[in-house]
């Protein structure tokens, strides 16, 4: 049988839509689950449930052979047994604590030397050498984002919770530590579940994805896919990027990387190596859609596609192109009249290298 984690449960607030999870996944040594979805959705709530800091009024939450929380059998495990480590949103570093004293936290049960070598083997894992004295204030935010993730770690959990562990970094430093985290994550080789509000960090960093909105779970799968293919109307709304395919770095100039995806090359943004692998994605209205053959434009991509697909989505029209990969563009009712749009129509899909973003994926 397969090992799983089961997350079936429901939390109710005043005021607020009731938080009602069912979620069950399959997991290996390093399996990244994200909890997509806007700010409300309960994607939190789900976290705080699984690490035993919220009580659900209803439900059950199993990880591997371990009931954790079966509130019709009376099963509640505290947090200290449920051998998690967790990393709030805010690091909860402790400020009058030295970066070994917060890593060393945890390990109040282990004898004297064992507890300073784990110190030292976590300290050199997470790249904190020299640091050791150091106080949180005196940290770089991704600093002090390694110390939290480095105290989580330290007591061997089974499970690692991060909340939104990138949110509190500047933008270039986020984008910096998305590649080094999803490194991190599969060296441990420690399940993970990662809350995350951020389209590109659920791409990096997650196996499987959950799509939160209101409080329910609408659709779970690798990350990729629920991008691609949304489930729904509300998980297409939740998600909000219609194009999302796999692609690899065949050149750089100029500041920017040609891919290619099934023998047609774009340009973007990036400063990935060639041959890495990537995810191209594009948002719909980013898409630009001329006749076959008409004059060029300033962007950089002008692609040779045939409509497969024209699809009203209340004022505007979404039109799908294929362009050896499918390629979304949402335009106006006007223009599809103007440009006498129909099934099989040929044309020109333009999109400016800004608006194509190349996400780093493994494998």
């Amino acid at each position: 049988m397969a090992a799983e984690v089961t997350i079936d449960m429901t939390k109710t607030f005043s005021g607020r839509a009731p938080i009602q999870a069912h979620l069950r996944y399959e997991i290996k040594a390093s399996t990244v689950l994200i909890l997509f979805g806007p700010s409300g959705s309960g994607k939190t709530t789900i976290l705080r449930s699984v690490a035993g800091l919220e009580w659900p009024e209803e439900g059950r939450i199993q990880f591997l052979s371990r009931t954790w929380l079966d509130t019709k059998s009376g099963i509640r495990v505290s947090p200290q047994d449920r051998q998690i480590g967790y990393m709030p949103q805010d690091y909860a570093l402790f400020p009058t604590y030295s970066v070994a004293g917060n890593i060393a936290y945890g390990l109040g049960a282990l004898a004297s030397e064992d507890r300073n070598k784990r110190v030292a083997e976590v300290v050199e894992l997470f790249q904190l050498q020299g640091l050791e004295a150091a106080k949180p204030r005196e940290l770089s935010g991704g600093q002090q984002q390694r110390v939290a993730l480095a105290r989580a770690v330290a007591p061997r959990p089974q499970l690692l919770l991060l909340d939104e562990p990138l949110s509190a970094l500047d933008a270039p430093t986020r984008l910096q530590l998305r590649g080094e985290l999803r490194s991190l994550l599969k060296q441990l080789a420690l399940p993970s579940i990662i809350v995350t509000h951020d389209w590109s960090e659920a791409l990096t960093l997650g196996d499987v994805m959950a799509v939160m909105g209101r409080g329910l779970v609408h659709q779970v799968g690798k990350p990729h896919e629920v991008f691609s293919r949304p489930a729904n109307a509300e998980v297409a709304r939740i998600v909000g990027v219609e194009t999302v395919v796999q692609g690899e770095v065949i050149e750089q100039a100029d500041g920017l990387s040609t891919v290619t995806v099934n023998g047609t090359k774009l340009k973007g943004l990036s400063s990935n190596a060639i041959g890495a692998p990537v995810y191209v994605c594009i948002r719909a209205e980013d898409v630009v859609v001329e006749p076959s053959g008409s004059g060029m434009t300033s962007a950089r991509n002008h692609l040779l596609g045939r409509v497969t697909d024209i699809a009203p989505q209340g004022v505007m029209v979404q039109v799908t192109i294929d362009c050896g990969f499918l390629l979304t563009a949402t335009i106006t009712r006007g223009a599809v009249e103007d440009l006498c749009l129909v099934s099989g129509s040929s044309v020109i899909a333009a999109i400016k290298a800004g608006a194509v973003h190349l996400v780093p994926r493994s494998g």
